[in-house]
């Protein structure tokens, strides 16, 4: 029974990230994780992984431009906290010293979400770090977009202009 509520939770966090405009893709196991990721980065991008996290350090493969720091980088490649199904939205905090400018400064951001780290709800993700809470949690769906007086939509004004999430 517990297998299907991850399924069901998986697929309604992939769902509602493709109508917030992200791209996803779901993976079974880590070694596709690097293949599935240099096809996301266009040839000649600079990019920017902390290499802190396991997945991190199996997502940068034959990346060949990497920075090494985050405000040079045209791509930002990292494993993100954890993700809501319901808002298909990501979840950066700043536990272990994360910045989370780095996904919000370069024009591309590659979450990595470990699907064990999908909660249902909101209210779920913060019972579960209730004790210790981080001090800082940015929430992310979809890519940038803001409109200004006239109502004319702007992609990545405040943020990552395109956002693909990777479900590991």
């Amino acid at each position: 029974m517990n297998d299907v509520v991850k399924i069901d939770k998986i697929s309604l966090f992939l769902v509602n990230t493709a109508r917030a405009a992200a791209g996803a893709d779901r993976l079974k196991d880590i070694e596709k994780l690097a293949e599935t990721i240099l096809k996301l980065v266009p040839k000649g991008a600079s990019v920017f992984c902390p290499q802190s996290t396991k997945l991190e350090k199996a997502a940068i493969g034959k990346l060949s431009r990497m920075v090494p720091d985050y405000s040079s980088a045209n791509i930002t490649v990292e494993e993100v906290s954890a993700a809501i199904a319901e808002t298909g939205s990501i979840v950066c905090d700043s536990k272990g010293g994360k910045s989370l400018q780095a996904s919000l400064l370069p024009s591309h951001h590659i979450a990595i979400v470990p699907r064990e780290k999908i909660f249902a709800t909101l209210e779920d993700f913060f019972d579960k770090c209730s004790g210790s809470p981080p001090t800082n949690i940015t929430l992310i769906t979809g890519p940038s977009r803001t409109t200004d007086i006239e109502l004319e939509l702007a992609i990545g004004v405040h943020g990552p202009e395109r956002l693909d999430i990777i479900v590991v």
